[in-house]
């Protein structure tokens, strides 16, 4: 088993406790390197904007969503490296997924891209939880019916460009009440006033839940930029999360993935394990035909 030496079990404690944690220099310099080339050369440093921060915000509110702040989103798999590629399924953050949901097997159902520029848009959001466009219920009781959610720092990210700014559990209940999911215009600003800045540098990573209020933030740095990827875990028969459908788009560079990842790697993508019964001669050949410079030697080798 792949273990995150990186990833403490206070740190752990705290994800549970306030809903998110940073964690820093959980990816090397030589990780997170080839990725942000990728992000350079697909995205750029300037954006649309001018560069100087903009603020199209009525008086008094903390801030909303709009389609402008995501105009810079991409999905897995990336046009990209292999290590773009690969780093949402890194066997260290897919252990730490495990610990932190508390389960033996988990499946990758949320990877994209985001940049941000300053000027581009106004990034400054209201406080929310992230359940409404993961699943069609609520947030469960049990930390194995939810989701971790990683958000990957390819690029430093400080409050003037836009970190991330979320509520700890205790102080979100003070506000709202005990197990509140949705916040109101008017406690907007108490809320605001207990927010908890995820600044960290390149190479760290958030860990939050469907259940965390959170917000973006506006980007102020003249000429200001920031890279990020959002990756999302789930227990493996979660049936009530999901984001996005990988079999959608089946003409993107899987390759990438096919070709650079191991069994337990894919198995977080919903390709069963070398053994498994799906595997049989049919199958395999079909499978091999379809993905035809896929090493499946050891699927082959353990249906003999």
């Amino acid at each position: 088993m792949v273990v995150s030496e990186a990833v403490t079990d206070q740190q752990i404690a705290q994800w549970h406790k306030d809903g998110a944690v940073v964690i820093e220099d959980f990816f090397t310099a030589a990780e997170i390197a080839p990725i942000y080339a990728d992000y350079q050369a697909q995205y750029g440093v300037q954006g649309q904007g001018d560069g100087k921060a903009l603020d199209v915000k009525p008086a008094g509110s903390v801030g909303a969503s709009h389609r402008k702040q995501f105009m810079n989103v991409d999905i897995l798999p990336y046009q990209g490296s292999v290590a773009m590629n690969m780093i949402s399924l890194n066997p260290r953050l897919i252990a730490l997924a495990k610990r932190m949901l508390g389960v033996n097997e988990v499946e990758l159902y949320q990877s994209h891209t985001w940049a941000k520029f300053t000027g581009e848009a106004d990034y400054d959001q209201a406080f929310h939880c992230d359940f409404g466009n993961h699943t069609l219920t609520v947030p469960g009781d049990e930390a194995q019916s939810r989701t971790v959610n990683f958000v990957i720092y390819i690029s430093d990210v400080t409050d003037g460009v836009g970190a991330l700014h979320y509520v700890a559990k205790d102080d979100a209940a003070a506000v709202l009440g005990d197990g509140a999911i949705v916040a109101s215009t008017e406690q907007q600003p108490a809320l605001l006033a207990r927010q908890r800045s995820a600044s960290a540098p390149a190479g760290s990573i958030l860990a939050y839940g469907i259940d965390t209020f959170h917000r973006g933030t506006n980007l102020t740095d003249l000429d200001g930029f920031r890279y990020t990827m959002t990756v999302s875990y789930k227990a493996v028969g979660n049936s009530q999360i999901g984001f996005h459908v990988w079999q959608f788009a089946p003409d993107r560079p899987w390759y990438l993935i096919l070709n650079h990842g191991s069994p337990q790697q894919l198995q977080c993508l919903g390709i069963p394990l070398p053994g498994d019964p799906f595997w049989t001669k049919r199958t395999l050949q079909l499978t091999q035909e379809r993905w035809p410079d896929w090493d499946m030697s050891v699927y082959i080798a353990a249906a003999e």
